[in-house]
């Protein structure tokens, strides 16, 4: 890394006591991984409300570093770096994460899971099998495409309407089981009823036989869901209306442990 040419400005503590370039570094990641990954400087400066010539020594030293690269076009794109960050972070979250899961099987009887958004994928990051002899089974580090999972539901169910229809036009919506959701206005009303009843569903939609309930965490520092999955004939309307509740209790439990690892 390059010796420091900054200002003493960019240098200074922030007035929250840490380094304001850091933060400013850290704020312009954020911003690019909310443009979807790829911004131009003049983007940046409009949006985080910083000069230009600040923003461009700042991507410089993050290019150098390689959490950010330059593309051809004179944009940048988020580095190859990050997912070794991210990976890590992943794990430590399911690790963070695998207290609660356990009590919902406990609580429920059924497999816990929790997964994140990744991109246009949905990545399970931990899970705590049931103590049933028939029960689900997703493999840690699993990918799958939200439109037919109940933890995609519950991470999608806020996101703008025009954002969910670009991703699954990226991803497109091949069906799973016959009970899979494949036309963009079906996804966007399932997740108008997702918040509706604070909830989400997949009912044989991923697989036939399982079904799932699904909330997201709230206030996670990554877009993260837990959900309980099970055989059909367990995991009944009657079940649900005792399920959810322990999940809801769960999710908001998880989010002020996570929050208390991300103290501001």
């Amino acid at each position: 890394m390059p010796t420091s040419s900054a200002s003493t400005t960019d240098s200074a503590k922030s007035a929250g006591g840490g380094v304001q370039s850091l933060e400013r570094a850290f704020d312009l990641l954020e911003r690019m991984a909310d443009a979807g990954g790829e911004v131009g400087l003049s983007e940046l400066s409009a949006t985080s409300g910083l000069p230009l010539p600040t923003i461009h020594r700042l991507m410089r030293t993050l290019v150098t570093c390689g959490y950010v690269r330059q593309q051809p076009n004179r944009r940048y794109a988020l580095g190859p770096r990050l997912i070794r960050l991210g990976e890590s972070a992943s794990r430590l979250l399911g690790t963070w994460a695998r207290p609660y899961l356990a009590r919902l099987v406990e609580e429920t009887g059924e497999t816990a899971n929790m997964a994140l958004l990744d991109g246009d994928e949905i990545v399970y990051v931990a899970q705590v099998p049931s103590k049933h002899s028939m029960r689900m089974f997703t493999e840690v580090g699993r990918r799958v495409l939200p439109h037919s999972t109940g933890v995609g539901k519950a991470l999608l169910a806020h996101t703008p309407d025009d954002e969910v229809r670009a991703l699954l036009a990226r991803t497109g919506m091949p069906a799973a089981t016959e009970k899979t959701i494949t036309t963009p206005d079906g996804f966007l009303a399932a997740l108008a009823d997702v918040r509706g009843k604070g909830y989400a569903v997949d009912d044989n939609e991923q697989e036939i036989g399982v079904r799932c309930l699904a909330v997201s965490v709230p206030n996670s520092p990554t877009a993260a869901a837990i959900s309980i999955s099970g055989p059909a004939g367990r995991v009944t309307e009657a079940a649900t209306e005792k399920i959810v509740p322990v999940l809801q209790q769960v999710a908001g439990e998880l989010s002020e442990a996570l929050a208390s690892q991300n103290p501001a």
